[in-house]
């Protein structure tokens, strides 16, 4: 072990200036035994650091190697297992339990027994040593002493150590001396001997001479200790001196600290009592307002108001630990709670009789908007009651349930004088849009119930054939022929000195302007209803800035309606926003089924008003999401909208079905078409209501399938045609389509519109080639068998030596067209085409004139036949072009 110990410090230790005090050799216990070395370790340099280093031999090698330190200052526990009975186990508690097992029992102590001298001398902390005996333990002495043992255990624990710097240094210097000639060493150790005694004498000499002066020094220090002595007596006495002042002052301090307690006790309580007084004291002038203020008058109720926000104030002031233990805190919160729900009843029967009271005034001047399409004014009410808006707010915080009762009975009073007064007035309008009047019967005092309204209305709808529409109008869509149409108009002037497509746009425009005025006397009154409640119910009605509004576009029938989504709005402004929709609808609730009457009414009597209808409503329900897109004016003109536009969708419909359905006269000329006619008066009419209109794409779709129909209205028309070549209905119609387009610009229809000209074109080329057939035609005939020939392979200079098609052939076919056998001919086609056309759409002259150029282009044709065919012979037609031009000219001319 001492070999082990010597090449550990020699190899491990000495490099890091740290000297091996104890070692013993462990295991870990219960593992495969892998021996290694703790080691109690010393550092060379001050401050001395004192480390358990865990030291096993190297895998690679037989050298040892430094693998774990612990400081001892962190040892807490050395565990030795048993005190009686020998063991080799032992634990040391360091930041975990390292559980050891030693080669033997002897190392084992001996490392625990270093373990505690060093802790001793370098520590002085407490590391509990249990289960140890009390034999390798040393007593408890003195520290100088303890030193002295520690010192001298630690020289017999180390048995070898090396020399320092300096005492090498020294032998060198003796060494050098003798020359590094040491033949024999114990010569030399006794040459040591004998000078080491020469310098204990001189030491010895040195001591006893200074022997005086220590005498001298020793009575100093006798001189010193008497005069230390007196000053020690002299501090004994101040001591006892001020011993008594202190007792003095500390029943001075214990005084002052009694009075000081006292006071700030006393500056507590005077605060409490100000804040009770200044928080929870109620004014008399307070306390008189709200048990007889004055409700009727402006000075009263402003009065009620600042009282009942004093209350409220005292109500509900924090009060703090305590203060509601004591009786007087309890009897007025008792007081305050009493005075609430006194004016509370007082408030809320108030405002009962004020709602009924109003309402009775209100429906007193109904009968200044008997006769007038106007709603009543409720600003005069809503001014009046807005005087108790904070009082409402103030009613809503203390007492819910008669806030809650008050909001209802404001509905139940409101929706019936509302339901009055919009039924009367949409009474009015309907009278107003069947232009009547009711006979002897004042409006105001005999409301009547909507049916006899709608059996008054069937029945002038019956008797004025006017309600129906004009005969121009697609309601009365049929196809007939231009004179049946000229007499029906004619009929109809009987009404007047107007025509008949005059009174439609006076009634169709009288029915705009009524409607118009219907959307505009109900969104101010919702709307100021609305504002009236926000402000008096104190309901919050748009959504603060700290949410987020999503607008989505819902579509339903084509119609596409905004709904609003909150994100991020506290919950109690979506509920109050849930309920000012939830009162208006209440309050509101006949507006939307007096609207669709409205609505059906106009239909009825013409269904042209659906497109008014549909422009005014669209307006309207963009203005009203503009403002607000979850408001209840928004919500139900949007629900009446998706009505009116079922209703333009019906119309459109309508007009296509009948157009499928249509039957044709046998026995006269087709002509125009009427659905043609009528497309056109639609469009025109159409592009009038919706200029600058919100929903033109509605129409957009519409013209489109009306087109569309119209273009295969016509086809089937000109195929069923007996008495009308069909060319000539397709040719007439289609341009008067093209007209039509072209006039009215209608942008969405230009692919159509290029489709009318060219239908009109090509029939109007097809109706030339057929009516003009072979006007020549014994001379086509002949042509045609020359133009065989050729065809056939003969050249056509060759043509003429054919029996059948020589010279003196053509100048017999020649011969038999004379001028003015032509002339004769092209004189009875005019008269067969004058029979076809008609005269609205005055195509004749386009198609004389078309006639006349394909006449001359078979004349050049024949001639160039002649003058490749019969080089030579001097053979032409007895009559030229100009000839055919005069002729032409002078057939249009005479007729």
């Amino acid at each position: 072990m001492t070999a082990i110990k010597h090449a550990l410090q020699r190899d491990i230790f000495t490099p890091n200036d740290e000297r091996l005090l104890s070692i013993v050799n462990v295991c870990k216990a219960g593992k495969k035994k892998r021996n290694c070395f703790l080691c109690a370790t010393v550092t060379t340099e001050r401050p001395v650091q004192v480390n358990v280093v865990k030291v096993k031999k190297s895998d690679k090698g037989d050298f040892y190697k430094r693998q774990t330190a612990w400081a001892l200052r962190d040892l807490a526990v050395v565990d030795a297992k048993d005190a009686v009975k020998e063991s080799p186990e032992f634990d040391l508690h360091f930041d975990k339990v390292y559980k050891w097992v030693a080669s033997s029992t002897v190392e084992k102590n001996t490392f625990i027994s270093c373990i505690w001298k060093l802790n001793q001398r370098y520590l002085r902390k407490k590391i509990d040593f249990i289960n140890v005996s009390s034999q390798l333990l040393e007593e408890s002495v003195p520290s100088g002493e303890n030193q002295s043992v520690a010192g001298g255990d630690e020289e017999a624990v180390d048995e070898y150590q090396e020399l320092n710097a300096r005492e090498e240094q020294d032998i060198e210097i003796m060494m050098e001396g003798c020359e590094y000639a040491i033949a024999n060493a114990e010569a030399f150790a006794e040459k040591l001997s004998r000078e080491l005694q020469v310098l204990d004498g001189a030491n010895i000499q040195s001591i006893m001479a200074s022997e005086k002066q220590v005498n001298i020094l020793m009575k100093l220090l006798d001189e010193a200790l008497k005069e230390v002595d007196q000053i020690e007596l002299k501090l004994s006495s101040y001591e006892e001196m001020l011993q008594s002042v202190k007792e003095q002052m500390d029943q001075i301090s214990e005084s002052n600290h009694l009075i000081h307690l006292s006071n700030t006790n006393n500056v507590k309580l005077l605060s409490e009592i100000e804040f009770l007084v200044n928080h929870m004291d109620l004014a008399k002038g307070h306390i008189k307002a709200l048990q007889e203020g004055d409700l009727t008058s402006s000075r009263g109720i402003e009065a009620c108001t600042n009282a009942a926000d004093a209350l409220l104030q005292c109500m509900n002031v924090a009060l703090r630990p305590g203060h509601d233990m004591l009786h007087a805190v309890k009897q007025q919160q008792q007081r305050f709670s009493d005075l609430r729900e006194q004016f509370a009843r007082r408030l809320a029967s108030h405002l009962n009789s004020v709602f009924v009271q109003q309402g009775h005034d209100q429906s007193s001047t109904l009968a200044q908007h008997s006769a007038e399409l106007t709603l009543p004014n409720h600003h005069p009410f809503h001014r009046d009651l807005l005087r108790y808006a904070k009082l409402m707010e103030w009613l809503k915080n203390t007492d819910y349930g008669k806030y809650e009762g008050l909001t209802k009975n404001y509905m139940d009073y409101l929706s019936r004088l509302y339901e009055r007064e919009i039924k009367d007035f949409f009474e009015v309008a309907k009278i107003k849009m069947t232009g009547t009047t009711r006979e002897g019967k004042k409006f105001a005092t005999l409301p009547r119930k909507e049916s006899a309204v709608k059996q008054e209305t069937e029945s002038l709808h019956g008797s004025s054939g006017k309600l129906t529409g004009s005969t121009s109008s697609l309601n009365k869509l049929s196809v007939q022929s231009s004179g049946n149409r000229r007499s029906q108009s004619s009929s109809l002037l009987d009404m007047g000195n107007m025509s008949a497509s005059d009174l439609d746009v006076a009634d169709r425009t009288k029915f705009d302007k009524i409607f118009e005025q219907v959307l505009s006397e109900l969104e101010p009154l919702c709307l100021a209803e609305q504002d009236f409640i926000s402000k008096f119910f104190k309901l919050q009605q748009h959504q603060s800035t700290s949410g987020t509004t999503t607008n989505e576009v819902e579509e339903v029938d084509g119609v596409a309606l905004s709904r609003s989504y909150t994100s991020g709005v506290p919950q109690t402004v979506s509920s109050e926003k849930d309920m000012i929709r939830q009162m208006m609808t209440k309050i509101f609730r006949c507006i939307e089924p007096e609207l669709n009457n409205l609505i059906a009414l106009g239909d009825k009597i013409d269904s042209f008003n659906s497109l008014y209808m549909l422009v005014k409503m669209s307006h309207h329900v963009w203005t009203a999401q503009n403002v607000d897109p979850a408001s209840f004016l928004s919500t139900t003109l949007g629900n009446v909208l998706v009505t009116v536009k079922r209703n333009f969708d019906k119309c459109i419909s309508n007009q296509m079905k009948q157009m499928d359905e249509v039957k044709i006269s046998k026995k006269s000329k087709v002509g125009i078409l009427p659905f043609v006619a009528e497309f056109e008066e639609f469009a025109a009419l159409a592009e009038s209501i919706f200029k600058n209109a919100e929903r033109r794409g509605d129409l957009d779709k519409a013209y489109i399938k009306l087109i569309r129909a119209v273009f295969d209205s016509v086809e089937k028309v000109a195929n069923e045609s007996q008495k009308t070549p069909r060319d000539v209905v397709m040719m007439e119609n289609f341009h008067h389509i093209f007209a039509t387009l072209s006039r009215l610009k209608i942008s969405c229809l230009e692919a159509e519109k290029k489709e009318a000209k060219q239908k009109y074109t090509d029939h109007l080329q097809s109706y030339v080639i057929y009516s003009l057939g072979q006007p020549l035609e014994k001379l086509n005939h002949f042509f045609e068998g020359v133009e065989a020939r050729v065809a056939q392979g003969i050249r056509e200079e060759e043509v003429s030596y054919q029996l059948a098609f020589n010279k003196q052939e053509l100048r017999k076919v020649i011969k038999e067209y004379p001028g003015k056998e032509v002339k004769k001919g092209l004189d009875n086609l005019y008269k067969k085409v004058d029979k076809h056309l008609c005269e609205e759409e005055n195509l004749l002259q386009v198609v004389w004139h078309s006639m006349q150029d394909e006449f001359i282009r078979q004349y050049k044709h024949f001639e160039g036949l002649i003058a490749r065919c019969y080089p030579g012979s001097g053979i032409t037609m007895e009559f030229t072009i100009q000839d055919i031009l005069d002729y032409c000219s002078s057939i249009a001319q005479s007729h």
